[in-house]
């Protein structure tokens, strides 16, 4: 993936700030950051996104979200933390490897929410989920 950023900053090609790094995980403070202290925790191989990694590399950027989210809460001592992912471009997805976002949040920080909930058809609901449990096999 010698176009993919996120590959050149885990080859070193590219600088980046780094805050955690083990065998197969890095975190990097976000260039662009919704606010202080967003941290992008992405695994050192390649997959382009949720639908395309292995569960365990998955289980491996998780556990170092949560180190990251608990350092941020440490260091910073924000109000609350956000977790993001986005799979494909419909869903916001810009750079196409596969990450986590952490990000910090304070009261009254001008971060809006993504959708807001509405009412949803109990029916309509319960067909999806047949559907989704039939193909989880």
């Amino acid at each position: 993936m010698n176009e993919c950023i996120f590959c050149k900053i885990v080859a070193g090609e590219i600088p980046s700030n780094k805050v955690y790094e083990d065998d197969e995980v890095v975190a990097f403070m976000d260039i662009n950051p919704a606010n202080p202290g967003h941290t992008l925790v992405v695994p050192k191989k390649h997959f382009r996104n949720l639908l395309d990694i292995d569960e365990g590399t998955a289980a491996k950027v998780m556990e170092a979200a949560v180190k990251v989210a608990k350092a941020i809460k440490k260091a910073l001592n924000p109000d609350g933390l956000n977790l993001f992912h986005a799979s494909e471009k419909a869903a916001f997805q810009t750079v196409f490897h596969f990450h986590i976002h952490v990000i910090p949040r304070w009261e009254g920080d001008d971060l809006v929410e993504p959708w807001k909930p509405k009412k949803g058809d109990p029916e309509r609901i319960a067909e999806t989920a047949a559907k989704i449990r039939e193909a989880m096999g």
